[in-house]
């Protein structure tokens, strides 16, 4: 039996690349963000706390709790971002991957599935890009496409022109992480720029993935695009702490204003999802 939903969704064949990693030590898994580095002492003895703890071992509220929401509020402002209500506007969740479909159900509608004409709403990605986040944009029903990034005096550079001609009536957001993988593309102000008028310009939402946004190695500053002028509210940030070297800890936030936020959220125990949950 196979699921309709996933017919157009290659895979990763990430069992080839394990198959060819083996257990070779020398072999450093890049996919798994592998390094000699350990997490913070601090968040390793903070999980160790925990385990012996009441709260650490229950279900939590299911939006988060509050103070993890303020920390995640006063981290995007520190890095330049705009200022959010963590109770109001921030949603925990189990990982950025979880985050980015919950962000991605809540900001497009998937096309009928018997009228072939109304594929669904459109989300733009640049080309290259992460696959995990244009299968995401299938398998929420919506239809990816693509924006090409081009190399310009040996660095990545996003083609504006491109970018411009992609929007379609149909376009509904524009999906875009920093730094970007497999590339390393990092947007700079002109591009961050471009990107925010469009969305201004044509309606559109900005999706931000922010995972590696300070794994900067040239002396560059993060540009956390929702501090950005006319663009907080139309930014949907997903984040979590990846740069911490803790993708095993299976948590990130999405950060939206209030009119978004509450379709992030996931059903209560024991209900039934709803479309755009």
């Amino acid at each position: 039996m196979s699921v309709s939903r996933l017919n157009d969704i290659p895979g990763f064949s990430i069992d080839r690349v394990t198959a060819a990693a083996g257990d070779d030590p020398d072999v450093l898994r890049m996919e798994n963000l592998d390094t000699d580095l350990r997490p913070p002492p601090e968040a390793v003895a903070a999980t160790h706390a925990a385990l012996d703890t009441y709260d650490g071992n229950s279900w939590l509220p299911f939006t988060g709790r509050d103070d993890l929401k303020e920390a995640a509020a006063a981290f995007i402002e520190r890095r330049g971002g705009a200022r959010y209500d963590g109770r109001r506007e921030i949603v925990i969740t189990s990982g950025e991957g979880p985050a980015m479909v919950d962000a991605l159900f809540c900001l497009t509608d998937p096309g009928d599935e018997v009228i072939l004409t109304d594929p669904g709403d459109e989300v733009i990605l640049t080309d290259p890009t992460y696959a995990g986040m244009i299968n995401r944009v299938r398998l929420v029903g919506a239809v990816p496409r693509l924006a090409p990034l081009v190399v310009t005096d040996g660095e990545w550079r996003l083609d504006l022109d491109a970018l411009t001609a992609a929007v379609t009536n149909a376009t509904r957001v524009i999906f875009i992480h920093s730094a970007a993988f497999p590339t390393g593309w990092v947007p700079d102000e002109a591009e961050w720029e471009a990107i925010c008028a469009l969305c201004r310009d044509r309606d559109l939402r900005l999706l931000y993935w922010g995972a590696f946004e300070n794994v900067l190695f040239d002396g560059r500053t993060p540009l956390t695009p929702s501090g950005m002028p006319g663009i907080r509210d139309r930014t949907v940030t997903v984040f979590g702490p990846w740069e911490k070297r803790m993708i095993g800890w299976r948590v990130g936030w999405i950060v939206a204003p209030g009119d978004l936020v509450n379709g992030c959220e996931p059903p209560a125990k024991g209900s039934r999802l709803t479309p755009g949950l």
